[in-house]
């Protein structure tokens, strides 16, 4: 008997365990266009968009942003900035088929042949899937041009982003400032 107890003890506690992580997978590009200028170690500061200036969650992306762009080397100086950077971070909801198919509206089905009937099968309301993106654009405050431009973008069932946001600026910042040239999928690990 105290053997079944301590298997299932320890059972029970590798599952734990092993769920206590979550894998955020994303996609991500990245393209370096620098010049003569070298990004690593370079002093920055944030540029928002005219509907960003009101926008709290502009904010929030850029305290998110800031803790990778630390992560990655660059450091954040408002009056000595060599680099300008525009934060974007958006979230979608969608609805999902039994089969992970995104459902855009109400199923439609003809009833014997008249009028409209509408199918929802057994599953009310269908699940919800959460799409998350995050991008940022470096510019060089001398010349104005593009010199890093990365993107990055998870879909899953999860609907915290205040967790899900961070590892995406972590994801999108990989490799920074040399990324390889194509697409590419980086996972982060984070607690759940």
């Amino acid at each position: 008997m105290i053997k079944y107890w301590l298997t299932l003890s320890i059972t029970l506690a590798l599952l734990t365990g092993c769920s206590s992580i979550r894998l955020i997978d994303s996609q991500v590009q990245s393209v370096n266009a620098q010049g003569a200028m070298s990004l690593q170690g370079a002093h920055y500061r944030f540029e928002r968009l005219p509907s960003q200036t009101n926008n709290p969650a502009a904010g929030l992306a850029e305290q998110q942003a800031q803790v990778a762009l630390s992560a990655s080397g660059l450091v954040r100086d408002d009056p000595g900035a060599q680099l300008s950077i525009q934060v974007q971070a958006r979230a979608t909801t969608f609805m999902t088929d039994p089969w992970g198919r995104p459902v855009f509206g109400l199923g439609m089905n003809s009833y014997w042949g008249r009028g409209i009937g509408m199918n929802w099968a057994m599953r009310l309301p269908p699940p919800s899937q959460y799409q998350y993106e995050v991008s940022l654009l470096m510019r060089d405050l001398r010349s104005g041009q593009v010199v890093y431009e990365t993107q990055a973008a998870h879909s899953g069932p999860w609907s915290d982003g205040e967790k899900i946001f961070p590892a995406l600026m972590n994801a999108a910042l990989k490799d920074f400032p040399n990324p390889p040239a194509k697409t590419r999928r980086v996972n982060i690990e984070i607690p759940r």
